[in-house]
C-alpha cells in the first residue's frame, strides 16, 4: 500500500493534547532528521538503512508527514494504517511528501536544505461510539461500502468544529452523505502524537 497524499495535515503550532508523549525527545530529533535525510538521499540516488534503531521504533503505526517551506505547506502524505515501522513509515512518507504530492511541484534540491518538518504518528484505529469522540485528542476514520475517510485530530479544532460536524466532515471526506456516521457506516478513532522543528512551534 503506497502512502497517500492528505490534506488535513497538522499545522505548524498544533500540539498534540495527550496526557504524556509516547516518544522521547531524543527520538523526536531520530525521526526528524531521518525525514530529511531520507529526502535529500533521494535526490542524491542513494539509499540509507531503514533498520529501525529500537524495539519502539520498529512498532508498526500510521504516519504523516508533513512538510513546509517559508511557513506554507509544501506537501503531507501519510499511512492511514500501520504497515510498517515507525522508522520505516517516516522515510517513505517523508520522500512521497516531499516528490508524490500531486499538489505540488517535486522538492528541488535547492529548496530541500529549507524544509521543516511535522511529524503525526497515529495510535491504532478502534471503534468509538459518537458520544465518546473527545474534539482535539481524537481523529477519525469513518468506512463505508469500500469508501474511507480519515480526518487528523487537529483538523476540528483548526476549523471550530463539534463532534456532529466533525463526524458529518469525515464522511464526506470519505465521499459518503453526512448523515452515514448515523446509518451503519464504521467510526473509528486514533489520537495522534504530533510535534515538528523548534522553528515551527
Amino acid at each position: 500500500m503506497s502512502p497517500q497524499p492528505e490534506d488535513s495535515c497538522a499545522p505548524a503550532h498544533y500540539s498534540s493534547p495527550t496526557e504524556a508523549s509516547e516518544f522521547s525527545p531524543d527520538e523526536h530529533a531520530l525521526l526528524l532528521q531521518l525525514a530529511h535525510d531520507s529526502i535529500l538521499a533521494s535526490l542524491e540516488n542513494r539509499a540509507i538503512s531503514l533498520d529501525s534503531p529500537s524495539a519502539h521504533l520498529a512498532e508498526s503505526r500510521g504516519v504523516f508527514t508533513t512538510l513546509y517551506l517559508n511557513n506554507a505547506l509544501r506537501g503531507c502524505v501519510g499511512y492511514v494504517f500501520p504497515i510498517s515501522s515507525v522508522y520505516r513509515a517516516v522515510a517513505e512518507t517523508a520522500v512521497a511528501a516531499a516528490f508524490q504530492d500531486g499538489r505540488f511541484p517535486p522538492v528541488s534540491a535547492e529548496e530541500a536544505p529549507y524544509l521543516k518538518v511535522s511529524l503525526s504518528i497515529l495510535s491504532p484505529l478502534k471503534p468509538i461510539r459518537p458520544e465518546e469522540i473527545e474534539i482535539g485528542l481524537h481523529g477519525l476514520l469513518v468506512s463505508q461500502s469500500g469508501q474511507r475517510g480519515l480526518l487528523l485530530p487537529q483538523v476540528p479544532i483548526e476549523h471550530q468544529w463539534d463532534r456532529t460536524t466533525f463526524l458529518e466532515q469525515t464522511c464526506r471526506k470519505a465521499g459518503l452523505p453526512p448523515d452515514a456516521w448515523l446509518n451503519g457506516a464504521l467510526v473509528e478513532a486514533f489520537t495522534a502524537e504530533v510535534f515538528g522543528e523548534k522553528s515551527l512551534e
